[in-house]
């Protein structure tokens, strides 16, 4: 009795549709991934520690942000129309104006990004903005 093998050819992993397959999704993922913008946030320009600004007190026009959104500017609340023709009449005045915003610590973070968001499309250059000190 004699028997034979038979060697059946192995099929080359390469060759597979599989793998060209796996390749192109892999290939689109990561041209869908690097069109996707992860930095959006506020670009600020933060003074250095070497060269401290100062500040005229005529040029600061401060404005309060309370807990349930108000904005308060020279004791009287304002909407942020007000506010936009107030700076404006200031940035005209002094150039070098610089707006402080004072942020209630309960205040919510969308009310705070919303007044931030719309001082910066005023095109206003000096601002800054600090959290309230809790009452003791």
């Amino acid at each position: 009795m004699i028997r034979r093998f038979i060697r059946h050819k192995v099929d080359d992993a390469g060759s597979s549709g599989s793998l060209n397959d796996l390749s192109f999704l892999l290939i689109i993922f990561f041209i869908v991934i690097a069109g996707f913008n992860v930095n959006k946030g506020f670009l600020l320009n933060l003074p250095s520690k070497d060269k401290p600004v100062t500040v005229n007190c005529n040029d600061i026009m401060k404005c309060s942000l309370c807990a349930d959104g108000t904005l308060i500017l020279d004791g009287d609340v304002v909407t942020l129309e007000t506010l936009s023709k107030k700076i404006s009449e200031k940035i005209s005045m002094w150039p070098n104006m610089t707006f402080l915003l004072v942020i209630n610590p309960d205040t919510s973070y969308q009310n705070v990004v919303d007044v931030i968001s719309y001082i910066r499309k005023l095109k206003v250059e000096n601002f800054s903005f600090r959290m309230e000190k809790p009452e003791e």
